[in-house]
């Protein structure tokens, strides 16, 4: 199963970097204006996630495919992926009001799903204050603003707390793979790259105009990465195909390091935990680098 779920959420990643979802003017309304919903299905599994996370979990009356968390969430009825929804699933839940991934949930299903007279709201969740306010944007739809605002400000406290920790942390190279054949990584604008950021790390590709592109081995190695960074939830090293090149520095300080996949490939409150994980692999990375040439 974690196999399929990494699928999922690698396809969607890279979807989330070529598509994003135009809104129809007369179709999406907005949180303030719009009657507050009671029956809710989510096209994403982190936006069930985020309807837990301000309380509403009880009005979710359906999910998408690879939602599993909270466990409240696994026996909820699955309507559709990140591809396709089932519609007569929908007709047979009767929701009012659909969340999509505003660029994951492709923008023609959104269209076909509003042209039947569904609500439909999309949510953005591609950079960590974009996760604050989709919490505040769903409480404001499900009538919880007031836990939304309350979770929104401890994540957001979280965050300024984490920053604040690391903010004289020397710097240190990152490279986060996605995938290693063919290798895809995050630029800046991620949320992840933030969270690296807030370590005191600095992405390698923070630079590329694409949220999740496409790089080779050379520009890789151009770079010289101090540290290999990868989601821990895989079947294989994925760093293998680096060791082909001991001069690397991330080779040279034995810095390949693990995070845990199903916080850091989610844009919830739970990438607090995966920014804690992420700091303390840059510390140690840090402190490899330091001792390398006693190794040597």
């Amino acid at each position: 199963m974690s196999l399929y779920r990494n699928l999922f959420c690698f396809f969607s990643l890279l979807i989330l970097c070529s598509c994003e979802l135009r809104q129809s003017v007369d179709g999406n309304l907005t949180a303030t204006s719009a009657a507050t919903a009671s029956r809710v299905v989510t096209l994403a599994p982190h936006l069930a996630e985020l309807v837990f996370a301000v309380g509403a979990g009880d009005m979710l009356v359906g999910v998408s495919a690879y939602t599993d968390y909270p466990a409240q969430a696994l026996s909820l009825p699955i309507v559709g992926d990140a591809f396709m929804v089932d519609q007569e699933r929908l007709v047979l839940l009767q929701p009012d009001l659909l969340l999509g991934w505003a660029s994951g949930t492709p923008a023609h299903v959104v269209d076909q799903l509003r042209a039947v007279g569904y609500r439909v709201e999309t949510v953005r969740t591609r950079s960590l204050d974009d996760v604050a306010q989709a919490l505040e944007k769903i409480g404001a739809l499900t009538g919880h603003a007031a836990s939304a605002s309350d979770a929104a400000e401890t994540f957001r406290r979280a965050l300024s707390n984490l920053a604040d920790k690391h903010a004289t942390a020397p710097s240190i190279r990152v490279f986060y793979q996605i995938s290693q054949q063919p290798i895809y990584t995050i630029n800046g604008n991620h949320y992840v790259s933030e969270l690296i950021e807030i370590c005191g790390g600095s992405n390698i590709f923070a630079d590329l105009g694409e949220l999740a592109p496409l790089v080779s081995e050379e520009a890789v190695l151009e770079r010289d990465p101090e540290i290999l960074l990868a989601g821990a939830d895989v079947l294989q090293d994925p760093f293998a195909n680096w060791q082909r090149w001991p001069e690397l520095a991330a080779n040279r300080y034995q810095n390949h390091l693990l995070l845990p996949a199903a916080e850091i490939a989610r844009a919830t409150p739970r990438l607090i935990k995966a920014g804690e994980v992420l700091c303390r692999a840059l510390e140690r990375a840090r402190l490899n680098r330091q001792l390398a040439p006693e190794r040597s």
